[in-house]
C-alpha cells in the first residue's frame, strides 16, 4: 500500500497477529510463478502480510526479500520468518533491475487508482530484464472501501490491462477466478502475470 491511507494501515495494524496466525497454504498462482524462475532467483515480495508466502519460497531455496507497508505486519512476518522484514510502501520502491521475480499477491489492490500506473512503473524498473512479476486484485467497477474500511481499487480486467500497458508491461496475462478473502465474501480475483522485456 502507499504510506498515506490511514484507514487501511490501521486495519492491518490491528489485525497483524490474525494474519500471522492464518494457516500456511500456498497462495493461488505461487507455484506457476516459481516454476518460471531458477531455484536461486532473487525475489522481492511486496505486501508479505504474515510472511506465509515468503516462508514457502524460502523453503524452496529462493533468495527472498520480504516487505510490507505496515510496521505491525512486518513485525509479525519477522517472527514467522526469523529474519528482517522491511517496511516498504509501494511509493518508496526505488530499486533498479535488482530482482528476478516480484511477487505482489493481494496487496497492489490497495493502491489508489490514480497511483497504480506509477507503482507498476516502479516495479518494472526494479525487475531485471526477463524477470517475472505477479500481482492479484479484487475485481470490480469502481474504487471503494470494504466493510472494514480498507481501500480497494476494484479494477475491471480491461482497465487493469490498460494500466499495465501504459506502465511498460506488454501483453499482461490476466486470469480470472472465484475466491474469497478476509471478509468471507465471494470475490472475483484477477491474477496478472507479466514478463519484463528489453
Amino acid at each position: 500500500m502507499t504510506s498515506s491511507d490511514e484507514k487501511t494501515l490501521n486495519f492491518y495494524a490491528s489485525e497483524a497477529q490474525v494474519y500471522a496466525s492464518r494457516p500456511r497454504a500456498v497462495a493461488r498462482g505461487l507455484d506457476g510463478f516459481l516454476s518460471r524462475l531458477p531455484t536461486s532467483a532473487k525475489i522481492l515480495e511486496l505486501g508479505c502480510g504474515g510472511g506465509q508466502d515468503s516462508l514457502a519460497m524460502l523453503e524452496r531455496g529462493f533468495d527472498v526479500i520480504p516487505t510490507d507497508g505496515s510496521p505491525e505486519m512486518t513485525a509479525a512476518a519477522e517472527h514467522l520468518l526469523d529474519r528482517p522484514v522491511a517496511v516498504l510502501p509501494f511509493d518508496q520502491l526505488d530499486d533498479v533491475e535488482c530482482f528476478d521475480g516480484i511477487w505482489a499477491n493481494a496487496c497492489l489492490l490497495h493502491v489508489p487508482r490514480t497511483e497504480l500506473s506509477a507503482a507498476l512503473s516502479r516495479i518494472h524498473r526494479a525487475l531485471k530484464p526477463a524477470g517475472i512479476f505477479y500481482a492479484s486484485f479484487k475485481a470490480g467497477d469502481s474504487e471503494g472501501r470494504d466493510r472494514f474500511g480498507r481501500y480497494f481499487n476494484y479494477p475491471t480486467a480491461d482497465w487493469l490491462r490498460l494500466q499495465y500497458e501504459e506502465s511498460g508491461w506488454p501483453s499482461p496475462a490476466i486470469e480470472q477466478r472465484e475466491g474469497g478473502g478476509y471478509d468471507g465474501e465471494e470475490t472475483l480475483w484477477l491474477g496478472v502475470t507479466v514478463v519484463k522485456t528489453g
